[in-house]
């Protein structure tokens, strides 16, 4: 069981995929729940943000939904509160957080998703702000807090000068020589 967590345009979906081809384990993305559950309340993603941090049985729901998912293990499950909420709940998963500079994160946003990179670069700010006041109200974790990743996360990586394949080469490795340990 690995997980992958990181702020939009760390890289950890396209880490993800190449994680779960090289090592043959299912890719889960907390994050296509999260968008189907803003959907259904008629919000993009900024809008369902700022409404989770007044309702946090949306953040509930997406916990219980991938803690039931880590009990069926071998998967590579991507979410920003996934190892952080595996490891609180002592479930045994290898976690890692991935990290990445603001102009490299608005760079592969705008190249992913096009954009004007200054709207971008405030799209980013805002929905990192709203997530950091949500993640802190409800789990009392920061992802700003370096010393807090580092002892929640089996791996903390910057992504914002190493290529994707990179990336997904050390996780795996490091994956292999955690499970075999």
């Amino acid at each position: 069981m690995i997980t992958v967590g990181g702020l939009p345009g760390t890289g950890t979906t396209t880490v993800c995929r190449l994680l779960s081809e090289a090592l043959g384990l299912e890719h889960i993305y907390a994050g296509d729940i999260f968008r189907r559950m803003a959907e259904e309340k008629g919000m993009d993603l900024v809008e369902f943000n700022v409404y989770s941090e007044t309702h946090p049985e949306v953040d509930r729901d997406l916990d219980a939904r991938q803690i039931e998912l880590a009990g069926k293990g071998g998967l590579v499950l991507e979410g920003r509160m996934s190892g952080f909420m595996l490891h609180r709940e002592g479930i045994r998963s290898f976690n890692v957080w991935l990290t990445c500079s603001i102009d490299e994160k608005v760079r592969r946003l705008v190249e992913r998703e096009q954009g004007d990179p200054e709207e971008r670069a405030r799209e980013i700010e805002a929905r990192e702000a709203s997530e950091r006041k949500r993640y802190t109200d409800l789990y009392g974790f920061d992802p700003a807090d370096r010393q807090q990743l580092l002892t929640t996360f089996d791996l903390v990586l910057d992504t914002t000068e190493v290529p994707a394949e990179d990336v997904a080469s050390l996780i795996a490795n490091a994956y292999r020589g955690w499970s075999s340990g």
